[in-house]
């Protein structure tokens, strides 16, 4: 069946795969936006220990995300990972030892003598929080604005600076896409709360903190949505090759690919939906609204940078070194065994799904956290 299919096709299929594991990524890092309101929600001990279980019935979702991601692009798109990867690495450090500090801290926040104490490790989940969401969306960022790496003749990449990817944080394009996914990851947290914490007093709280969040996330997302319309785009022409400066190519792109435009549409919707909902009522299932609407927007914007001979990694040291699809990509053999391997996705989101609902089958309670005898507690 796949081994039917032309390179270019294969090439984006796995974009299409690479764009959904992103959106679910994104989504999933509602439990870095629930660390980040740890202090503010949490006053007594009791209510930190909801909060923080709550979250960590959930990031090893996020983790093993992060994980396939990453696998899924070194596999598919290798002249990626080894560019990004290898020369941007300061960022890529950054980012995994914030996730590690993480999973210490789920391992040993209520651990019997834990000598650090407790609230050495709710710090680590607070640092997680706020680093791993900025550097992710930062690091999502170059992908409209570029590096500053060169690819030669036989697709060796090198860095052309001895910042090694840290520069992404002085283009504040990249930095406004970060902190909009930090201000979103909050949102989502709080949607999250809304379903499955059973305190009024902490609900009651993440009301002002909500508010603040949506007007963050409004005028950083606005600002880098609007500034990504308007700005010259890296295209890339199909038979030769040769990489151009395109004025308004992702504007272009969503015109010129109007279902994605739709998808997009649809997702900011769903999550102005959700938030007006979760704002002015107590609506429980406001998760599912603002989590799907992220779904969409994410991918609706990797589409945007990968399709239509868009360049999803430029360089901006030289031009001709940028990345797209066609490229950047595995063989046809290598793409024709990995669809294959893909086609357990579903059965892999499915077990998500069951996992998902296993785990939340009822909301936590400080009664929950009292008496843990048959509950392991975080």
């Amino acid at each position: 069946m796949f081994e039917n299919l032309s390179h270019l096709a294969l090439q984006q299929y796995w974009w299409v795969i690479i764009s959904l594991l992103a959106a679910f990524l994104v989504f999933l890092m509602f439990v870095q936006g629930g660390q980040t309101l740890i202090f503010s929600l949490g006053k007594t001990n009791a209510e930190k220990t909801m909060i923080v279980n709550a979250l960590g019935r959930k990031w090893e979702f996020t983790f093993t995300t992060l994980v396939t991601f990453g696998g899924a692009f070194f596999a598919s798109f290798p002249l990626f990972y080894s560019t990004s990867f290898g020369g941007a690495y300061w960022v890529w450090m950054a980012i995994l030892f914030c996730f590690i500090i993480q999973a210490v801290a789920y391992e040993f926040r209520s651990k019997p003598n834990n000598f650090l104490g407790s609230k050495t490790y709710e710090i680590f989940l607070l640092i997680n929080g706020i680093l791993a969401t900025i550097l992710v969306g930062t690091a999502v960022g170059t992908f409209f604005n570029g590096g500053n790496f060169v690819v030669d003749s036989m697709f060796r990449s090198k860095w052309a600076n001895e910042w090694y990817g840290l520069e992404a944080v002085t283009n504040f394009h990249n930095v406004a896409l970060g902190i909009a996914i930090f201000a979103l990851s909050r949102i989502l947290a709080i949607h999250y709360f809304q379903k499955n914490i059973d305190d009024e007093t902490i609900l009651t709280r993440s009301k002002s903190i909500h508010l603040a969040s949506t007007a963050i996330f409004l005028i950083t997302f606005l600002y880098w949505l609007v500034e990504l319309l308007i700005m010259e785009g890296f295209a890339f022409d199909p038979d030769t090759m040769i990489v151009s400066m395109e004025k308004y190519k992702y504007l272009h792109n969503f015109i010129e690919m109007p279902v994605n435009a739709i998808l997009f549409l649809a997702g900011v919707v769903l999550v102005l939906y959700a938030i007006i909902r979760s704002i002015v009522t107590e609506f429980e299932n406001a998760i599912w609204f603002s989590g799907i609407g992220t779904i969409l927007v994410v991918f609706s914007v990797f589409i945007l940078a990968g399709f239509n001979n868009t360049c999803f990694y430029p360089s901006a040291f030289d031009l001709q070194s940028s990345l797209h699809i066609q490229n950047a990509s595995s063989s046809h053999y290598t793409l024709t065994a990995m669809s294959y391997v893909s086609l357990f996705v579903p059965v892999v989101i499915a077990y998500i799904i069951y996992a998902w609902r296993a785990v939340n089958n009822k909301k936590i309670d400080k009664s929950e956290m009292e008496s843990h005898s048959d509950t392991h507690v975080y």
